[in-house]
């Protein structure tokens, strides 16, 4: 039995009190990693950035906001971790200044300056040690050769390909690769049949030989 961290969700990064910048991820396929981890009788807490879903009830969830939070909350938990799956759509830019009051329509344009977030499975990845690390890499062409470099700068033992249909929907087809570049499977189903045959990937390659 290994004790797994979920990443799971969108972040927001806010420009004034009541405006943001996100993406429409539902939090789905995070819940589906979840539910077949669970039934692989493993241990699960999910950082989770804010979601309509329900997670099930036997994971302990880690609400965040930003992806700031979901850094921080996700290093803390990961220190009692086996692996790491990062399914999260955490924003990559924040404002280089968040304003104290909303922002008053002139007339005119304004000009937004936003700078990079820190990656949150790279960040983790990078001192994983003996842990494991599954990343989701969600692109819109080169969907392989994008994925392949993301695998390796952010440390991961297998990356999950997925393009920007994924969002939202109730279904999903994935790629799962290797370091070597191996494509371990082609899955397409519903979010829930497509987390089960990763997570029969995770054990097989991934928690079984940690175990041994």
């Amino acid at each position: 039995m290994a004790r797994i961290l979920i990443t799971s969700g969108p972040t927001r990064q806010y420009l004034d009190p009541v405006r943001y910048l996100t993406n429409a991820s539902s939090g789905r396929m995070g819940r589906a990693l979840a539910e077949a981890a669970l039934a692989l009788r493993h241990d699960v807490v999910i950082v989770s950035g804010p979601v309509d879903v329900e997670y099930p009830s036997r994971a302990r969830v880690v609400p965040v906001v930003s992806t700031e939070d979901m850094l921080a909350a996700a290093d803390r938990e990961f220190e009692a971790c086996d692996g790491l799956i990062g399914a999260a759509a955490p924003c990559d830019y924040r404002p280089v200044r968040v304003e104290s009051h909303k922002i008053a329509k002139t007339g005119r344009p304004i000009d937004l300056h936003l700078i990079e977030t820190d990656d949150v499975v790279a960040t983790l990845g990078a001192k994983k040690g003996g842990r494991w690390v599954v990343g989701f890499a969600l692109e819109t062409e080169d969907h392989r050769l994008r994925a392949l470099a993301k695998l390796e700068k952010k440390f991961c033992d297998l990356m999950i390909s997925n393009g920007p249909q994924a969002i939202s929907a109730f279904d999903n087809e994935v790629e799962v690769l290797t370091p070597a570049g191996e494509v371990l499977a082609t899955i397409a189903n519903t979010k829930e049949a497509v987390a089960i045959e990763i997570l029969k990937i995770i054990q097989r390659r991934l928690i079984a030989h940690a175990h041994k």
